[in-house]
């Protein structure tokens, strides 16, 4: 396979293995570190720290380099062909016993698209629907409500025409920390030039500090919020009225819904100012072009969905959908968040977000892969992980690691598998619990495409030798398929997979590793494109129709009940590390810029319990507990507290609940009832 052999030491122009941003990044061999090329995103060569520290975490001593497998409860090494023999002989077992839902799939938004577009077809040729991608835990509600609304889940603009807004609305995002080289070299830059920002969020941050306006809100009380912007929009006349009579339907069902709606009474359920509110609104609504940016602390609630909902109605009722410099636009999470989606690594969307309930569209990628995929949507990773040793007996893991990262960690027993599977480039706490471990390729070991947050297609290229025994993520996942399915896994590398890919994903239609070459092709890439479409939504939505509904949404509260003496804890992350800490731990430049592991809890909270800054704290409730120091900070609104969930043993996972979106059966990470108290737990 072409991929696994074009590995070198030579400095190769690649993409950054974090966040969404998609910035070019490459290896300096005298450093060991990383160094931008004026690349598509970061035109200039920027990056950030995690950029400068990538390299160190795929030349940890900690790297997996031979297969292994489990005897007498121990984990040894083994041959490759006995690792792919068990995997061959316990997933056939369990699909001849139980079917093929019995398997759950973990795709990964840190592999490349065509190691997910592998993955899932792995698992539809197989039989079942049941895989799915950690967008699941992140942005799955904000797909859900962009999708049913706009007719695509993806961000409407460009980073490039952002810079000619007016004004920002930034809701439960942090960008200055989460991707700073989209704030750096893009908002900030507007922001410098005279675009207002407003800043929702429950705690004041980096973010912030550039921010015209900012809203404390209390966690799970966002749509209170919005709704009410909405309402002055309304009341004071800022509705962009030739706007909502051609592209809107339902102005006055969700008129008559929020003539019911107090701006006080909701600002106060909201735990903000009403005066703030209004400001808020105003400048949104007054500005020619505004632009609102969405993210984990809007998405990840039990009614998230909802929440966008509501974002989407201000965006409609001000005109701000369809032109630069507007719109509604998801800043992802990981690196490949967006691709994973993008090439069906979901339990209901085929490659193109084509569902697999359509006929035909199960037909087109039939006539490709000569196996029809399953008509019935799969579990999402927050259904089928809850389900182990049940209804599920057996799960492949890409790159990712549950045994950390699901809610309610209690309730996720990766024991009672019949047969675990764990594809990845360390052992981690889940490969702790597999029956074979295999060696894997770390993203600057390989080469693949990857879609950032603004829907780029971009390549990665490798810059490192795999350590060991180790193997291309791609010939791993053609092996097993080739094993365990009856449909074609005999491919060239990645350059080849991509071409199928282009095959059976209207999205990706016409695109090209040449076409790419060192810079981009944007999807939907229409034939007459250069290099794709920028902004969504200009004529009609991306559903083909000339109108988008606007819809009255009601707030409901979030699932935990609080106790007279319970604080709401939100969590979050910071520039220098990044999620569960599985990369960022193993690099020593990021580790000792560690700091912020901390406990952020308001000055009055803190008296009320006896807490000083600096002390050890218990934070706890039914599901768990977790030690962590106070930061006694006004920068936290009152009654809330803050975690980030990097640090924390256990990590604070442990405290989250499982209620669920209905809609996009996404996990309420942002609002958990907890106990805080002086002292070790």
């Amino acid at each position: 396979m072409s991929g696994a052999s074009e590995s070198s030491t030579e400095p190769k122009k690649s993409i950054c293995p974090f966040c969404g941003t998609g910035c070019g990044l490459t290896y300096n061999e005298q450093t060991g570190k990383g160094g931008g090329w004026e690349a598509s995103v970061n035109t200039r060569g920027e990056v950030c720290p995690k950029g400068v520290a990538a390299f160190e975490a795929s030349e940890s001593d900690d790297r997996l380099t031979k297969p292994l497998v489990r005897e007498n409860g121990t984990l040894v090494t083994a041959p490759w062909a006995e690792a792919f023999d068990r995997i061959e002989e316990h997933f056939g077992d369990i699909v001849d016993e139980h079917g093929a839902d019995a398997l759950g799939f973990f795709a990964s938004s840190k592999c490349t698209n065509e190691e997910n577009y592998l993955l899932q077809k792995f698992a539809r040729t197989l039989g079942t629907n049941n895989v799915d991608n950690c967008a699941r835990l992140c942005h799955a509600s904000t797909v859900a409500a962009m999708a049913d609304r706009l007719g695509i889940g993806a961000m409407t603009n460009t980073l490039d025409d952002l810079t000619e807004a007016d004004a920002y609305l930034i809701t439960g995002s942090n960008p200055a920390e989460q991707h700073p080289i989209v704030f750096q070299s893009y908002l900030s830059q507007a922001i410098r030039d005279g675009t207002e920002m407003v800043h929702i969020d429950p705690r004041e941050n980096k973010t912030t500090n550039a921010a015209d306006v900012h809203v404390p809100v209390t966690p799970g009380y966002d749509i209170p919020v919005l709704n009410a912007m909405a309402k002055v929009v309304i009341e004071e006349d800022l509705v962009d009225e030739a706007f909502v009579e051609e592209r809107t339907e339902g102005f006055e069902r969700l008129k008559a819904h929020l003539d019911d709606v107090d701006v006080a009474e909701n600002a106060d359920l909201a735990g903000v100012d009403p005066e703030t509110i209004r400001e808020a609104a105003r400048t949104f609504a007054e500005a020619d072009r505004a632009a609102a940016f969405t993210g984990m602390g809007m998405s990840q609630h039990h009614y998230g969905t909802d929440n966008v909902h509501a974002l989407i109605n201000l965006a409609l009722l001000t005109g701000n959908v369809g032109k630069r410099g507007t719109g509604v636009n998801p800043l992802r999470g990981q690196n490949n968040v967006q691709g994973a989606g993008d090439v069906g690594a979901s339990p209901g969307n085929l490659p193109g977000y084509q569902p697999v309930t359509d006929a035909d569209a199960r037909e087109r990628v039939a006539e490709v892969w000569d196996v029809e995929p399953p008509a019935e949507p799969g579990l999402t990773e927050s259904e089928f992980s809850h389900m182990f040793g049940d209804e599920i007996k057996g799960a492949y893991v890409l790159g990712e690691n549950p045994a950390i990262t699901e809610p309610n960690l209690s309730g996720v027993d990766l024991d009672s598998l019949d047969f675990l599977v764990v594809q990845d480039i360390y052992e981690t706490k889940t490969a702790e619990h597999a029956d074979v471990v295999l060696p894997a390729s770390s993203w600057a070991e390989k080469s693949g495409t990857v879609t950032n947050t603004d829907r780029r297609v971009q390549r990665m290229r490798p810059n490192l030798e795999l350590p060991g025994e180790a193997r291309q993520d791609l010939e791993i996942l053609c092996e097993v398929g080739r094993r365990l399915t009856d449909a074609n896994f005999d491919h060239d590398g990645p350059e080849d997979v991509f071409e199928e890919l282009t095959a059976v994903n209207p999205l990706y239609e016409g695109m090209s590793y040449d076409g790419i070459g060192e810079d981009y092709q944007r999807w939907p890439y229409p034939a007459d494109a250069d290099s794709g479409t920028d902004v969504l939504h200009e004529e009609t939505f991306f559903s083909g129709d000339r109108t988008a509904d606007l819809v009255p949404i009601h707030h409901v509260p979030p699932a935990d009940e609080l106790d007279d003496d319970d604080l709401v804890l939100t969590t979050g992350r910071v520039l220098q590390h990044f999620n569960s800490g599985a990369m960022t731990r193993r690099t020593a430049t990021l580790m000792r810029m560690r700091g912020e592991d901390v406990l952020q809890i308001h000055p009055d909270d803190a008296a009320e319990r006896g807490i000083e800054d600096g002390d050890q704290v218990s934070v706890e409730n039914d599901r768990g507990s977790v030690s962590v120091e106070a930061e006694v900070t006004p920068a936290i609104t009152r009654g809330s507290v803050f975690v980030t969930f990097h640090y924390a043993d256990p990590l604070v996972n442990s405290l989250t609940g499982e209620e669920l979106d209905p809609v996009a059966k996404i996990p309420e990470y942002k609002h958990s009832a907890v106990r805080v108290e002086p002292g070790a737990s």
